[in-house]
């Protein structure tokens, strides 16, 4: 995302938390029966030293079924996260889209937010005590922003960089975990305060999903609105920032003066973040700068144009706070797919409910963007990339749900699962490059001479004389297998990263 190393379980855990609040309920199919009671006769000696035959009941909890595709879309989030990140340079077409458009790398933050909002629902299916469960919504949020400041603020400069420390001038306060934080702080709060208003049993009718959790789309809408208000009403003026470089220090001036701009240069949410975090405090390598108007390399990275205008050089926060509020969306269409596998038991009924609904907001994206009305932004998180995305997650679920969990098709999709288990482990070790910095720490002479640097060179871009398809083998092989691997191992042993 951005470049996650730029940028912290147990099943059942969301993409990178765990709502623990009810955790043998998580991830577990929902079942009609609670409980079955077994009398059995006992023969017991009385203190006189007849015998005699007593009954005894006994409780018998039935075995929960967990629902796989959860644990494997997940897992599968990861690997693309993975995949987009240390591969993405090689090919820019699975990179993130300079800005308008959707590629591969830009279905991992939603994708993410998604299944988020879906553990939320399981998570949350029972709540004994309020008060608890908001403590440590509360708690697992601080966490988060906490994990999303140390791996992604600038602290970290692994795996490449064996220094770490970060100028609190320029840490950058936003990032996924922090996107991610918000999103799951006010899903799962408006879920926790809406309980008592929600029902046991459904109305008949396709609809009656939506008007049993009114609460959780009304929050949906507000957040929606929010966003389409501030980033077409908000006047953006002229604004200006300095790039320091070994001749010293410039300052740059974007010109702007306008309302409801959708470009890079002046757009609201932007400048919503300049005034917000401040600009020394932004993403400082956006994704614009592979655009044409930037560089001769595009769509690949390169050096600017003379002629290049000057947001080019400009900072910007993909993860920033008016996109975030967006993001909520996300979030809430997770929790309705979540909603769905709660309360509809049949196979058929749930796929019905998202699968209809993944194609209307696919078709809603489409028409938004070919008309122009509003473009797929991954960096602007527009309602159309909402929207695209959000389909595009929940015909994948479904699709998962039809292999995994119907036609039973398990076996070759567990290492997904065991990443997906293990999200929070393998996202740190893996996406961030800690476990590669680490090893990096170990080098023969200069810091350049190390195992991770020779086994690159010489097992995968030697071999096959192609740094590009080199790079993109030693990303599959040495480390979405290898965490892979290295998952199935710790789940065989029942160690789990909870956060």
């Amino acid at each position: 995302m951005e470049d996650a190393r730029r940028v912290g379980q147990r099943p059942g855990e969301t993409p990178l938390i765990k709502d623990d609040h009810d955790s043998k309920s998580e991830d577990v199919e929902p079942t009609a029966k609670e409980e079955t009671v077994i009398t059995v006769l006992n023969p017991r000696s009385s203190v006189s030293g007849e015998n005699k035959v007593v009954e005894e009941q006994l409780v018998v909890k039935p075995k929960t079924k967990r629902v796989a595709t959860l644990d494997a879309f997940r897992g599968l989030t990861i690997v693309l996260m993975i995949l987009v990140d240390d591969a993405g340079g090689a090919y820019s077409k699975i990179d993130h889209s300079p800005w308008n458009g959707c590629t591969l790398a830009d279905f991992v933050m939603p994708f993410f937010l998604f299944i988020v909002g879906v553990a939320i629902a399981l998570a949350l299916k029972k709540i004994p005590k309020m008060s608890a469960a908001i403590r440590k919504i509360a708690l697992r949020t601080l966490k988060l922003l906490f994990w999303g400041i140390l791996l992604q603020g600038g602290y970290s400069h692994a795996p490449d960089n064996l220094s770490y420390g970060v100028d609190m001038k320029q840490i950058r306060w936003c990032g996924i975990l922090q996107r991610i934080a918000l999103v799951y702080f006010v899903v799962a709060l408006v879920e926790t305060l809406t309980t008592k208003r929600r029902p046991t049993v459904l109305e008949p009718g396709h609809l009656s999903i939506f008007t049993a959790y009114q609460w959780q789309w009304i929050t949906g809408f507000i957040a929606f609105t929010i966003y389409m208000v501030i980033t077409f009403a908000l006047y953006v003026p002229d604004w200006s920032f300095s790039v320091s470089d070994d001749d010293g220090s410039k300052r740059y001036t974007v010109k702007c003066g306008m309302r409801g701009h959708l470009g890079p240069a002046c757009n609201a949410v932007g400048y919503v973040d300049r005034q917000v975090w401040g600009v020394n405090h932004l993403y400082a390598y956006p994704v614009w700068q592979r655009l044409k108007a930037c560089t001769l390399s595009a769509p690949n990275s390169g050096p600017f144009r003379e002629d290049a205008p000057n947001w080019c050089r400009a900072p910007f926060e993909p993860e920033g706070l008016l996109s975030s509020i967006s993001a909520i969306v996300s979030g809430t269409i997770g929790i309705h797919y979540g909603h769905v596998l709660v309360h509809f038991k049949g196979h058929a009924e749930r796929l019905k409910q998202w699968v209809s609904m993944g194609l209307c907001l696919l078709v809603v994206a489409i028409i938004l963007h070919f008309t122009d009305a509003i473009p797929i932004n991954k960096q602007l998180y527009s309602f159309s990339y909402v929207c695209f995305t959000a389909g595009a997650a929940g015909i994948v679920f479904s699709g998962f749900y039809i292999l995994i969990d119907v036609w039973g098709f398990r076996t070759p999709f567990l290492f997904l699962e065991w990443i997906g288990m293990n999200a929070m482990l393998v996202f740190v070790m893996a996406a961030q490059g800690i476990f590669e910095g680490f090893i990096n720490g170990w080098y023969y002479k200069n810091s350049d001479n190390t195992l991770v640097y020779w086994i690159q060179k010489h097992i995968f871009n030697d071999v096959w004389h192609s740094e590009r398809v080199g790079t993109l083998l030693y990303v599959i092989f040495a480390q979405i297998t290898f965490w892979g691997v290295v998952s199935g191992i710790l789940h065989k042993l029942g160690i789990y990263w909870k956060l």
